[in-house]
C-alpha cells in the first residue's frame, strides 16, 4: 500500500486540483491532500476553511476513501516524514509551473533524501485554470461554474465584499 502526499494552498479548490487528484488515487492507494499554512500569504480563505471546502467536494467522488485531508504549517519534507509518505505530488499544467516545481522538488529532495515528487498533468481542457485566476473571476463576479464545484463557487461569492468596498476609490 503506497501513500502520498498531495500539498498546495487550495485557495481555493479547483476542477484541476479534483483532476489531479483523482489522477493520485489511481497511482497510490491513499493520498493525503494537505493544505499548506503559509503566514507570509494572504489567502481568501483560512486553513481550515479550505480544508472543509476540499472535504466537501469530494462527497460524491468513488475514491473518496483513498483520500484523507489535513493542514500544516512549516517545511512539507517534516509533514511528510511525521504521515510517513516519501511522495510528493504536484500538478503541473505549462512549462513554467514546471520550472518553480522543479526547483521545488529539488529543495524537498536535499532537504529528505528519501523524498520523491511525481508530477501530474491535469486533462488539457483544465490547463489554464488556477485558484488565482478563479479569485479574480470571482473578484468581478464572473461566472465559476467551469472552475469549481458549485458549493466552492458560493463560498467564493460570499467572500467577495472588498470588492464593493473598493469599488469607490479612484485613479
Amino acid at each position: 500500500m503506497k501513500k502520498a502526499l498531495y500539498p498546495g494552498s487550495f485557495d481555493p479548490i479547483t476542477f484541476g486540483h479534483l483532476d489531479i487528484l483523482e489522477r493520485a488515487t489511481h497511482l497510490f492507494s491513499e493520498v493525503v491532500v494537505t493544505v499548506a499554512v503559509n503566514r507570509m500569504k494572504k489567502t481568501v480563505f483560512t486553513a481550515d476553511e479550505r480544508v472543509e471546502m476540499i472535504r466537501s467536494c469530494l462527497d460524491d467522488k468513488s475514491w473518496k476513501n483513498q483520500v484523507t485531508v489535513d493542514k500544516f504549517e512549516g517545511l512539507l519534507v517534516d509533514h511528510a516524514h511525521r504521515h510517513q509518505v516519501n511522495t510528493l505530488i504536484r500538478g503541473v499544467r505549462q512549462v513554467s509551473d514546471f520550472e518553480y516545481e522543479f526547483r521545488m522538488a529539488l529543495m524537498n529532495r536535499k532537504l529528505g533524501k528519501d523524498i520523491d515528487t511525481v508530477f501530474l498533468m491535469p486533462r488539457e481542457e483544465l490547463t489554464f485554470i488556477s485558484a488565482s485566476l478563479v479569485r479574480e473571476v470571482a473578484y468581478w463576479g464572473g461566472d465559476l461554474s467551469q472552475f469549481v464545484p458549485e458549493h466552492v463557487a458560493r463560498q467564493l461569492a460570499d467572500r467577495q465584499y472588498y470588492k464593493n468596498q473598493n469599488s469607490g476609490n479612484s485613479n
